[in-house]
């Protein structure tokens, strides 16, 4: 008799605990959809406020590479002297100080277009320094006119850096 009332019992009972188990995994999926959705929607919006700063960061730091650029350098900064060592020292400092200026976009932009920013603007010092130590250099136009002539043959750091920039925000509308 024991075993028929647990046996009625259980089949009273099986079916709401089915029952139970279903209303909670469709509980369970509802709130973790939810809670997707919630994210996605936060997500475009915060995409709505960060895009501007985004590119207005890489406007700047393509700014900086131009700035950089040893052509523009060399025609933006004249030598104040025919001191080689001193034009080498200013050129490098306004690097340095173009360089400064721009230490906050970093927070906008990638690790890798960042560190491609750094490596033009010390490839760029590391040229100035090579012309520098050249034998045919004695004067401050004589460095300038030996980096020009050394900026035929190859493309200068920034134009490299700037390409990779321009292909990361390209690639940004792509997302």
């Amino acid at each position: 008799m024991d075993t028929d009332k647990i046996l009625e019992l259980l089949f009273y009972t099986l079916p709401a605990i089915i029952t139970g188990l279903i209303a909670y995994y469709f509980f369970k999926m509802h709130t973790s959809n939810e809670e997707g959705r919630r994210r996605y929607l936060i997500h475009k919006e915060a995409q709505k406020t960060a895009m501007p700063l985004r590119l207005q960061a890489y406007e700047r730091l393509v700014l900086l590479l131009e700035r950089i650029s040893p052509s523009k350098l060399l025609i933006r900064i004249a030598p104040q002297s025919s001191n080689k060592k001193d034009y080498e020292e200013y050129l490098i400092s306004q690097i340095e100080q173009e360089y400064e200026h721009n230490l906050t976009q970093q927070i906008y932009v990638s690790a890798e277009s960042w560190d491609i920013i750094t490596t033009a603007k010390n490839a760029t010092i590391q040229l100035i320094r090579k012309s520098n130590m050249s034998d045919a250099v004695d004067t401050s136009d004589k460095l300038r006119e030996v980096m020009l002539s050394d900026l035929f043959d190859k493309q200068s750091p920034s134009s490299v850096a700037v390409a990779y920039l321009k292909n990361e925000v390209a690639e940004m509308w792509q997302e």
